[in-house]
């Protein structure tokens, strides 16, 4: 069973260690990241980032008993366990899914994750454009025509990351 675990930041790899210590091997965890590249100091910089923040997934068979829950509320680390979980284990694994179908070799998430839209607002979150809004007007298969301001370009989806705003 999937759960949704709230974390304190620096306490990641602990709280890891300490929930598979408690709950066995079979434990797996899951965070989709991004890899974001900045343009700082006149030179790149790579930085992964959490799409989820301070929050994992981790499944375990044990996670069935409610009991296991109340025995693991003050692990080192541990801010919480989303509550209803149990009730949405649908969405949280077709959520996973998604995530992974969508990961590039290197396990992060690409911009196949993001479903565009024409007429639709983003901000780029990485490359020489970063923190600017723009604009689709249109979209092909490995590129799309965009309207930054009052000009109109031509960029190819894997080259850049992007929000919608």
């Amino acid at each position: 069973m999937w759960t949704v675990v709230k974390y304190k930041n620096n306490y990641f790899g602990i709280l890891k260690k300490k929930l598979i210590e408690t709950l066995g091997d079979d434990t797996k965890f899951y965070t989709p990241t991004i890899k974001i590249r900045r343009f700082q100091k006149n030179k790149f910089v790579q930085k992964d980032l959490s799409l989820l923040g301070d929050y994992f997934f981790c499944y375990s068979k044990k996670f069935e008993n409610e009991n296991i829950i109340q025995s693991l509320k003050y692990l080192k680390g541990l801010k919480y366990f989303l509550s209803g979980f149990n009730r949405s284990q649908l969405d949280i694994k077709n959520f996973i899914s998604k995530c992974k179908e969508s990961e590039d070799k290197d396990g992060y998430l690409s911009n196949n994750f993001i479903k565009l839209c024409i007429d639709a607002k983003y901000k780029f979150t990485s490359g020489p454009f970063i923190e600017i809004i723009f604009k689709i007007i249109e979209l092909q298969r490995n590129s799309m025509k965009i309207l930054l301001g009052n000009f109109e370009t031509t960029i190819k989806k894997k080259e850049y990351f992007f929000t919608r705003v």
